[in-house]
């Protein structure tokens, strides 16, 4: 007993946290009244994600100039979407001001971002077939301060047959990004200049993605931990590499994603480790793991960032942007 007593002559004081906390004999002395919630063990896994948190949120340095990505994989289900939304706000996190895109017809960004798609609401179609400018298609999503969203409604689906016939059609998103005046260098857009521009394209190859891909500097390939998703992946650079040949000579696949990972499968460590040998440095060292949270933020008109933000999910989230950031400001 004597070992015991002076084992837990401070209870109220959690070693691995440095939180205080409440042992579970202090919560039964308070009789059946008390919340269930702040049992020991909920209480320190709160006040250690609060922690981690404020570390983690820290701002970064902001490029000297926009950076512009394409985020692509003609296979649908690979987290394509979730990945640009999340990355996207955790940048605004980290004290970025971030555009996003929709350049897909489904419209699932404009819904995660909570911004206003249905048809008839001039975004990315109006953009590319009417030519207006982006500036005036604009939506600020509510939940995230310095996050702007280009919606996608319903009616792009079928811009891709009425541009066949337009004159540089593949120069088009490109065009209207670069006339935007919140783009470019500090010294030609100033401080309000937008830090990053995010391009969610559809699950395709057809001339959508080709003009995010004319459009952007930087692509980014998020890729589901499983083998399946490695299988179209040589398509796609294949695409990459004709684009950079006669469209875009500035196009460089800079970020590799790994996502819905589970730790728990030799097949995702396969599958990692595979990725990792072969691209190298491009992979970011944060995996982003298999999370209902990430899952369920959109029903809620959410990224995950808002909705649990000090789940798995949104931390990996958190950590892949800063390591984008840091990259752009080390190269």
């Amino acid at each position: 007993m004597n070992d015991v007593s002076r084992e837990t002559s401070a209870p109220d004081v959690s070693r691995e946290t440095g939180f205080s906390v409440r042992t579970a004999g202090e919560l039964a002395d308070l009789g059946p009244g008390f919340d269930d919630d702040q049992t020991p063990l909920a209480a320190a896994a709160h006040q250690t994600v609060f922690y981690r948190q404020g570390i983690q949120r820290q701002p970064v340095a902001r490029p000297a100039a926009t950076r512009v990505f394409v985020v692509a994989n003609q296979k649908g289900g690979v987290g394509k979407t979730t990945s640009t939304v999340n990355i996207a706000a955790a940048l605004t996190e980290l004290g970025q001001r971030v555009l996003v895109v929709d350049l897909d017809p489904q419209g699932n960004a404009s819904t995660a971002l909570n911004v206003d798609h249905r048809q008839g609401t001039p975004g990315t179609y109006e953009v590319l077939v009417d030519g207006m400018a982006i500036a005036d298609v604009i939506k600020s999503c509510p939940d995230c301060e310095g996050l702007d969203v280009v919606p996608a409604t319903i009616d792009l689906a079928g811009a891709e047959i009425e541009l066949v016939s337009v004159v540089a059609r593949e120069g088009r998103l490109k065009k209207a990004i670069l006339a935007h005046p919140q783009v470019g260098t500090a010294t030609t857009a100033g401080e309000g200049r937008y830090d990053y521009v995010l391009i969610d394209c559809p699950p395709s190859l057809g001339l959508l993605t080709l003009n995010a891909l004319v459009a952007g500097a930087e692509m980014m390939i998020p890729i589901q931990a499983e083998y399946y998703a490695l299988e179209g992946l040589g398509q796609l650079l294949s695409t990459v590499d004709m684009v950079r040949a006669h469209l875009n000579p500035d196009l460089a696949v800079s970020t590799i994603v790994l996502t819905m990972y589970d730790a728990r499968t030799r097949l995702a460590a396969g599958v990692a480790q595979e990725v990792r040998e072969h691209f190298g440095d491009q992979v970011l060292k944060t995996a982003i793991p298999r999370s209902v949270r990430v899952s369920e933020a959109p029903s809620y008109g959410q990224t995950v960032m808002t909705y649990d933000p000090g789940s798995p999910g949104a931390l990996s989230y958190l950590e892949a942007a800063r390591e984008i950031a840091t990259r752009g400001s080390l190269s």
